[in-house]
């Protein structure tokens, strides 16, 4: 028999008002997003002292040409280009030093189970 009773039962809530009390949902879409903020305009950021707005999908100078300098473009593909080389060097080096482990580890069981044979001929002949 439960100690205080089995009479719990909550009052039922109110039902909410439909109408919501700001007026901003009676505005036209172009008003809401003036009053609230909405029209963001273009993306734009500072990088490297170099002003860029993102448009049509691509990050564009709003100065002209991006980064200016040629030889600068030129020197960091050339960059680009010689690490892309090392880190393929680099893949190829672990991929030969996984297939060498693999194989001394091969190697390795094959004569720990030999061992363990030789053991237990040496036990039979005794």
């Amino acid at each position: 028999m439960p100690l205080f009773g089995n009479s719990f039962s909550p009052k039922k809530t109110p039902p909410r008002k439909w109408a919501s009390l700001s007026n901003l949902h009676l505005l036209d879409r172009s008003t809401r997003e003036v009053e609230l903020g909405l029209e963001y305009g273009t993306p734009s950021m500072n990088l490297a002292g170099q002003s860029l707005k993102f448009e049509n999908g691509q990050w564009v100078s709003e100065s002209g040409s991006f980064l200016g300098d040629r030889r600068e473009l030129q020197r960091l593909r050339k960059r680009n280009q010689q690490l892309e080389e090392e880190n393929n060097l680099l893949r190829l080096k672990v991929d030969i030093l996984l297939d060498m482990l693999s194989e001394t580890t091969a190697e390795s069981h094959l004569m720990e189970k030999e061992l363990e044979e030789l053991k237990q001929r040496c036990r039979r002949k005794k």
